[in-house]
Parts: C-alpha cells; structure tokens; sequence
C-alpha cells in the first residue's frame, strides 16, 4: 500500500482532474445524489443562525442546502479539495443570492483548524471515504467544532450493495485510455470504510466521543435517459478523466459500454433506480484536544437493514 504522502499527492491530482466532469454534471448530481447525503441531512438537522461546516462540498449544493435551514442569520461555509468545483460552486450561488454561504478551497487534512470556527456541526456526503488520513481530517473536522458540536455524515459500504459503481466503470474501461489505479486494502476510495469497526476508530482517535454507524439503503433515481445516465456516471467516476481525453468515438463505446451493464438497474419508460448502501455517521466533538484515557468511546451499530427499509 502506498505512503500517505504518495497517497495525498494521487487524490490530489484525481480530483484536479475530476472536477469538470462533476461541474458539468453539478445539477444532476444534486438531484439525483442527493439521497447519498440525505439521511446526514436529515439527522444534522440545521436550526437557524447555526454555523455549519461543509467537508467535501464539491459543487456546493449541499451548502446551499444547509444555508437554507440555517437562514440569513446563520453561516453554511463549504470547503472542496478541488478549486474548479468551489470556482463553480461560487458560481452557482453567489453572496448576493446566498447571503449566508461560503465556499473555500481547503485541504481537510493539511489544516489545524478551519478558518472561520469553531462551529455548532458539520457535514459531509461521501467525502470522509476519500481521505488519504482520515484521522487527520477528522480530527480537523473535530478541532473546528465548539466543544459538544455535532457531526453528520454519509459513506459509501462495500462494494456488493453499491453495485452501479462497478458497472459503469467496467462498462466504459475498455473503450478509454489508463485509469487511476484503483484503491487497494484502505486506501482511499468509495469503500475504504466498508469495515465500520475502521470508521469506529478513526472517529474516536480523532477526538469524537458518542460515535453512531448505521447502515441505510437508499435508491437514487434517474431518468429514462440512458446515454445521460451512462455519461454521468462515467463522468463523475474513476473513469471520467480518461473518458473526456477520448475522441468522440472512444467516448460513444465507452457510453454503449456502460448502458450495456447499467441497463439491469433500469425499467423502460420510467427511469433507472440505482440502489446505495450506506453508513450513517453521526457523532460529538470532545471537549479535550486529545481522544480521552480509554481511548475508543463506545461506539453505536445498528443492524443491516432490509433491502425494502429506508427508501
């Protein structure tokens, strides 16, 4: 497995590369991804003039989101590895229609502190999975929160119940140039916290205290548009660089490639259901800087939901 430098250095450059196939998909992505974030959403539940802290904003819906329930007298600030997407994100929604949002471009696990704490909670979709040192990030996250803040979060389980993910990227390989390498053990990537006892870990280490992972089955649906659906999640996958360096018809085959394998997760004249397994994650910020004594709090699972819960 490589060194966390090496491994900060390649998500680095991915990202870099990756953002103008998420720019381009932004508004799709909100819409039909937002089920990814929304059970996070849903319990971070965002009061007014809260301050809340967005890790992995990427195009800045989510923000944007949370500006709302915290109103004019609040603060959402999202912050995004990649500066094209928070270029984009500011875009999108501007100061003068967002009063209360703000976007910056920040590296969760090179920071002390986030600029602008402490703040009340924070939230990320699918970000923390990601992370070359989560237990730095999370510890960032952590030491930008006021003492007892929250945070709410959603990350990808394993690969058997997020199997769209393998299709359209398998779909489109072939007919592409070199991909990424793919993660290996935990190394970042979609299913680096597939494990939940690592995700215990990396949260208590970092400095949380009352630690929840749940898991959720969600169904993300898109419409009966299988060229865009195929695109779209060529383009915000591992696959999207070497997909937008490919001539027209290296980028045809590639979209034929994956219709082909997503076309089990569609029904005809209604649109695509695209089932998600996550980790709902939810915990406190301690008050001391460092993890107490005992070292790992306790921690809180639930059981595997039924395929039918949670939809």
């Amino acid at each position: 497995m490589a060194d966390t430098v090496t491994l900060q250095a390649r998500s680095a450059a991915f990202w870099t590369g990756a953002a103008a196939g998420w720019i381009r998909h932004a508004d799709r992505q909100d819409e039909v991804g937002r089920p990814l974030g929304a059970p996070a959403m849903d319990r971070l539940a965002a009061r007014p003039a809260e301050r809340i802290l967005d890790v992995g904003c990427g195009c800045g819906g989510t923000t944007a989101e949370i500006a709302a329930a915290v109103g004019e007298t609040g603060a959402a600030i999202g912050i995004d590895i990649a500066e094209a997407m928070v270029a984009a994100a500011r875009q999108r929604f501007p100061p003068d229609r967002y009063p209360s949002v703000r976007f910056r471009t920040a590296d969760i696990e090179t920071l002390d502190v986030v600029s602008g704490a402490p703040f009340d909670a924070a939230y990320s979709r699918m970000t923390l999975m990601l992370l070359a040192d989560p237990v730095a990030g999370c510890t960032a996250i952590r030491r930008s929160l006021r003492p007892g803040g929250r945070l709410a979060a959603t990350v990808f389980r394993d690969g058997s119940v997020n199997p769209w993910l393998f299709a359209a990227m398998l779909g489109a390989a072939p007919h592409l140039g070199p991909l990424p390498p793919l993660p290996v053990g935990d190394e970042p990537g979609p299913f680096s916290f597939a494990d939940p006892a690592r995700l215990a870990r990396v949260l208590s280490v970092a400095g949380f205290t009352a630690v929840t992972i749940t898991p959720r089955d969600i169904t993300m649906d898109a419409p009966d548009d299988a060229d865009a659906v195929a695109e779209w999640l060529i383009e915000i996958g591992a696959a999207g660089a070497a997909y937008r360096a490919a001539p027209p018809a290296g980028q045809a085959s590639a979209r034929a490639g994956a219709v082909r394998l997503l076309e089990r997760f569609r029904e005809p004249g209604v649109g695509y259901r695209l089932p998600a397994g996550l980790w709902l994650l939810t915990a406190v910020a301690a008050r001391a800087d460092k993890p107490s004594a005992a070292g790992c709090p306790p921690v809180t699972h639930h059981r595997q939901p039924r395929q039918d819960e949670n939809r």
